[in-house]
C-alpha cells in the first residue's frame, strides 16, 4: 500500500492500481456464442411476456 504523510502529520493511504490492458476484439467461435446466448435470452423474456399475459 502506499502511503503519505503531509506537513501536518496526516498520513493518506492510496490503493495499489490494477494493471491496464487493452480488450481485444472477439474470436468467430465467441462472436458466435453471443449470438446463440442472445437468441436464448430474448426467447426466455418472450416466454415470461407470453405466460405474464395468459396468466393476467
Amino acid at each position: 500500500m502506499y502511503t503519505t504523510i503531509n506537513e501536518d502529520g496526516v498520513l493518506n493511504n492510496y490503493a495499489t492500481q490494477p494493471q491496464v490492458y487493452c480488450a481485444e476484439y472477439p474470436a468467430i467461435w465467441e462472436q458466435r456464442n453471443y449470438v446463440i446466448q442472445g437468441a436464448i435470452a430474448t426467447m426466455f423474456v418472450t416466454a415470461l411476456v407470453l405466460v405474464a399475459f395468459a396468466v393476467s
